[in-house]
């Protein structure tokens, strides 16, 4: 038996599929076992495969793999997409009694548990509950207490009423009884056998640690319109922000939100907006001015396929070249990359941070793999007492002066030493002032005098390099620190990179991860590459964008692995790429 649980749910997109999926990662959770889920959903409310698969053991998960332990297949298609997965002994449960499974064969060396879902569930008070039906099953199969449904049931029905729940419960239980009374004996050889502990944990996805980074980050207004996968951020965001005093707007278009984002965060809130490529592209011109008027502000990219509507609900990073590179004429800005679903949430306090630090706009560079995936954590990772909040240098009216003309003028855009200038909140005495699009001069006026131009592109430039200098920009290092081969990622890839290594070791192949959570600025890699007999960037485009950045950066070719089918990386696919770049 293997340490971990593969389990997933498949059909049609409209069946269901990720609520009774997140229902059955909640219970797990809840029973103190990790949980690492993902999804393969269709661009389209109904029709179209979808599934949503959970991984499950008791110690750490964090990454999918190509094994697939229990599957519910709503329909014949289900069996058939995950064929490759499917091993002996892997648990098809299906309802016999559906049209489509009239003739289903249960693929040879597999166990079919023929469970009249439907049925089952009317007699539990409504067809709609067949998907509970087939967790009560998964639960019998598994050893799994059907007890750590009922808390879960509850927090997913229990604002339709007790009788709502009561019913769902019975419908669980029906399907636990009916495996017992029918397959006790085919399954009792599988020995399964899913351990609770004490442990609490909190199970979330990227755009919610994203969200809920915001809020601790002190985060008073987002504006945002509907795209996926950006759309959970301001889910999450509303009705939480406002119990901090925040306020969400969904905004007609993502010209909009970044424009009414940017008006907030002049007026002295920390802000932000969140989208996916296309609202990028289109957020582009009011980057620009951001940056120019020096206004803090924080910029999400849940990146997904492209170029143009792509495909909205598959895995991509090929956004890299536009956030570093967007926009016309030369942007100071800074890129950050949560590399996990809790990073995500670090890093979003840390984009606030620098933005109002330093005066200069934050791309966090997410993506639909991450925003998708709901993970556990101990609580701690979340620790709100240990949330810094730094505003940069904000001035009051005790020591505005120091900051104005001899006419007594205040000016944002004083050139200083380090390139950032002074920043004074609306209402604060003596700091009127104002900045445009323009060229300007230290007071925020239009200018095309030659050396003040040079002064303020020279100054805004500055920025960066005193951040550079200040900040920590290093890499999160695993592995063989002597190790001849060195893998760069950025981004998501590091779970599926960090049990791709305990594969490798396994087979004596020992191998030094490096994983970029920084793009711009970014630490500087040549030692470490030059140190390496073998370099491999890890990424999900086709070009290889970030392996571009690198060999710029330390004049020497790498090796690439390169994944553009719409899905994310797994961990033994990556051991195995791996394995055969070295060889």
């Amino acid at each position: 038996m293997h340490d971990d649980l593969n389990w997933a749910i498949g059909g049609e997109a409209g069946d269901g599929i990720a609520s009774t999926g997140k229902v059955f990662a909640q219970a797990l959770s809840r029973a103190g076992r990790h949980v690492f889920t993902s999804k393969d959903f269709a661009s389209r409310i109904r029709g179209g495969y979808t599934a949503y698969k959970v991984r499950t053991s008791v110690d750490r998960v964090q990454s999918v793999v190509d094994r697939l332990d229990v599957l519910i297949a709503l329909t014949e298609r289900t069996v058939e997409e995950n064929m490759d997965e499917l091993h002996d002994d892997s648990v098809i449960i299906y309802d016999g009694e559906r049209t489509e499974f009239s003739d289903f064969e249960v693929p040879e060396g597999m166990i079919g548990l023929d469970v009249p879902l439907k049925s089952l569930a009317e007699d539990a008070g409504g067809a709609l509950m067949r998907n509970i039906v087939a967790l009560g099953a998964v639960c019998e199969v598994a050893e799994f207490p059907i007890e750590n449904l009922d808390e879960s049931l509850q927090k997913r029905f229990g604002s339709k009423g007790e009788k709502i729940v009561e019913n769902n419960k019975e419908a669980a239980r029906l399907g636990a009884d009916y495996v017992d009374e029918h397959y006790a004996d085919d399954v009792g050889t599988l020995d399964y056998e899913l351990e609770t502990t004490d442990n609490d944990y909190v199970l979330l996805n990227g755009d919610e640690a994203i969200g809920m980074g915001a809020i601790a980050a002190g985060c008073k207004f987002y504006a945002g319109y509907p795209i996926t996968p950006a759309t959970d951020v301001m889910t999450y965001l509303t009705g939480r922000i406002e119990e901090f005093g925040g306020h969400v707007v969904q905004a007609e278009d993502e010209l909009s939100a970044i424009n009414m984002a940017l008006g907030a965060a002049r007026a002295g809130a920390r802000s932000m907006t969140a989208t996916s490529g296309p609202g990028i592209d289109l957020m582009t011109e009011t980057f620009g001015l951001v940056a120019t008027s020096e206004t803090p502000l924080v910029i999400a990219d849940v990146m997904r396929s492209g170029p143009s509507t792509g495909m909205p609900t598959k895995q991509e990073q090929g956004d890299l070249n536009m956030l570093l590179y967007g926009g016309h004429g030369e942007i100071p800005r800074f890129v950050l990359a949560p590399t996990t679903v809790a990073d995500c949430f670090h890093k979003t306090i840390e984009a606030f941070n620098l933005a109002e630090k330093y005066q200069t706009p934050v791309y966090l560079a997410s993506d639909l793999a991450m925003a998708v995936t709901e993970q556990t954590f101990a609580p701690e990772e979340f620790d709100m007492d240990a949330v810094e909040i730094d505003r940069g240098k904000v001035v009051d009216e005790d020591d505005i002066s120091a900051w104005q003309n001899e006419k007594d003028q205040f000016k944002p855009h004083a050139i200083t030493e380090d390139g950032v200038s002074p920043r004074a909140f609306p209402g604060t005495e003596g700091g009127v002032h104002m900045s445009t699009g323009l060229e300007h001069d230290e007071l925020g006026r239009r200018t095309e005098e030659e050396e003040e131009r040079i002064e303020q592109v020279d100054k805004r430039e500055r920025k960066v390099e005193t951040a550079q200098e200040q900040e920590d920009w290093s890499p999160v290092e695993y592995g063989d620190a002597d190790a001849d081969t060195l893998v760069v990622s950025w981004g998501s890839n590091e779970g599926a990179l960090v049990e791709a290594l305990d594969l490798l070791e396994e087979e004596g192949v020992d191998v030094r991860v490096l994983s970029v959570p920084y793009i711009y600025p970014r630490p500087d890699l040549s030692e470490d590459v030059a140190d390496a007999e073998t370099t491999i960037v890890v990424e999900c485009n086709a070009t290889g964008q970030f392996a571009d950045v690198i060999e710029s950066d330390v004049l020497e070719r790498v090796d690439r692995i390169n994944k553009y089918n719409g899905v994310r990386f797994k961990a033994d696919e990556l051991a195995a790429d791996i394995k055969e770049v070295i060889a």
